[in-house]
């Protein structure tokens, strides 16, 4: 299971919005503090931000390939042996193919055979967000759904079909057994587990950037932040348990717009990732970048690292470009915390 209990009213507080209060928490639906008029729902029922655009040219700019086991790589085709790389999760990028064999670098040639088909980066992306704020929370659906007619209920055909990473207004949330199930419009609830709440977060007096991103390890969702306010946020996938991600304040210290990353040599989770775009470090070897190689976001992932999507690694890495301290080394600050526990 993703979450671990309710979720905490404090938290819920959206001090960069014009919304006076937390998110209603209620026992029964029936609650006042949780009545919402049909008005209200029909009038709001999806949140007012704006998406960023798919840029087919950024998605689709490199033939990215995974390797089906130990790979074998030479100098041209046919040629000498340079190295064999160990079987694990590995992608390269192909930058050419003659016959059966594959470029994948400068004098790096391997087997067409080795490697499976053309991967397909995520379409995903992130929103901008309005300067005046969220009327209502706003949240990402986490899985193909139907909402149930009533907290605690199965998904119903009555309800319409919302897609994985759908964007919703948030209304209420009605407590069973322990669990938020959140109205996102009339007769439609959701299960906590079900979403990823956008949820923004004070300043932290330690933060010494103009601009600054929160990740919250929990809800899985990074917001940029210029000043006090919110301007963009989204899904993304940080470091699983047994690599989890440090929570903290930190500062970029290295930007890359493409490199490799590896890592577990000759352990059963060793990892080789060629060009991996739009990378900033953060704390030590753990970056924030673009992750070509699955559509998970909105779960951990990762041996660490923040992924994002492509077209969301892209924005940020564009949006922090026009800051870096000289003086201090550093660019913008990166604060990872969390706003729940995993189960």
């Amino acid at each position: 299971m993703r979450r671990l209990s309710s979720l905490m009213l404090p938290v819920l507080l959206f001090v960069a919005s014009n919304l006076a209060q937390a998110l209603p928490i209620c026992e029964s639906p029936g609650a006042v503090e949780c009545s919402v008029s049909d008005d209200v729902l029909a009038a709001n029922r999806w949140p007012t931000v704006r998406p960023l655009p798919v840029d087919e040219e950024l998605l689709y700019d490199r033939d990215y390939r995974r390797v089906a086991g130990i790979l074998p790589v030479y100098e041209e085709p046919f040629g000498e042996l340079l190295e064999t790389t160990d079987e694990g999760y590995s992608f390269v990028t192909v930058s050419q193919i003659e016959d059966d064999w594959a470029e994948i670098g400068e004098g790096q040639w391997v087997p067409l055979d080795v490697l499976g088909e053309e991967v397909i980066p995520s379409r995903y992306a992130g929103v901008e967000l309005p300067t005046a704020g969220l009327e209502f929370p706003m949240a990402w659906t986490l899985r193909h759904l139907r909402a149930a007619t009533e907290p605690g209920g199965a998904d119903s055909p009555l309800n319409p079909f919302l897609y994985r990473y759908t964007r919703v207004n948030v209304f209420s949330c009605v407590k069973v057994n322990g669990r938020c199930w959140y109205q996102v419009g009339k007769d439609q609830w959701i299960h906590q587990y079900n979403l990823a709440m956008f949820v923004p977060v004070g300043r932290p007096e330690d933060i010494d950037t103009q601009k600054w991103v929160g990740i919250d390890l929990y809800e899985q969702v990074l917001t940029a932040y210029e000043g006090e306010t919110p301007v963009f946020t989204t899904l993304v996938s940080s470091g699983l348990e047994e690599w989890s991600t440090n929570e903290g304040i930190f500062h970029v210290w290295l930007r890359r717009a493409r490199g490799d990353m590896s890592g577990a040599f000759q352990q059963p989770d060793f990892y080789s990732l060629q060009e991996v775009p739009w990378t900033q470090y953060f704390d030590g070897g753990i970056a924030l970048h673009g992750a070509y190689w699955h559509d998970g976001f909105g779960f951990r992932r990762s041996h660490g690292c923040v992924n994002a999507s492509i077209l969301d690694s892209h924005w940020l890495f564009d949006w922090s470009n026009d800051y870096w301290d000289w003086e201090e080394g550093h660019g913008i600050a990166v604060y990872v915390y969390t706003t729940g526990q995993y189960e």
